[in-house]
């Protein structure tokens, strides 16, 4: 059984459907490769999914740690190159809520390193990703 579907719905729009929950996402071609940038881009998916990725390893290493992440927020840029169209690099920057131990700090990095959508990608596709910790206000 497929784990995702996804239909074209012309006018360079995809409708992604996870088959076990049922959800829906849909895609649309960025306005500088001829499309509206009405929704999130293929690419800017792949992005977001390394943020995701890190980010659910990381609660999951805070959840045994028996520390709280909720309201870590990640901007995120992804950097295209030409020549082949590519993602050319995706900069993460982690915000946490809190201030955290030194060995805290590293384990929930180390977690978020193990990531596989950022082990899927490419070697050349260049990951560059920064910590913030303490205090949002």
């Amino acid at each position: 059984m497929a784990t995702i579907e996804t239909i074209y719905l012309g006018d360079l729009r995809t409708e992604i459907t996870h088959v076990q929950s049922g959800n829906k996402v849909i895609t649309d071609a960025p306005t500088d490769n001829n499309g509206k940038g009405e929704y999130i881009s293929p690419t800017d998916m792949v992005a977001a999914a390394l943020g995701s990725c890190m980010m659910t390893l990381m609660a999951i290493a805070a959840r045994r740690l028996e520390i709280e992440l909720k309201g870590t927020r990640i901007e995120i840029q992804k950097v295209m190159a030409a020549d082949p169209r590519r993602i050319a690099e995706i900069r993460l920057d982690f915000y946490f809520p809190c201030e955290y131990s030194e060995k805290d700090r590293k384990i929930l990095e180390r977690a978020a390193e193990t990531c596989p959508v950022g082990k899927s990608l490419h070697p050349d596709l260049k990951q560059v990703v920064n910590y913030h910790y303490g205090c949002i206000k």
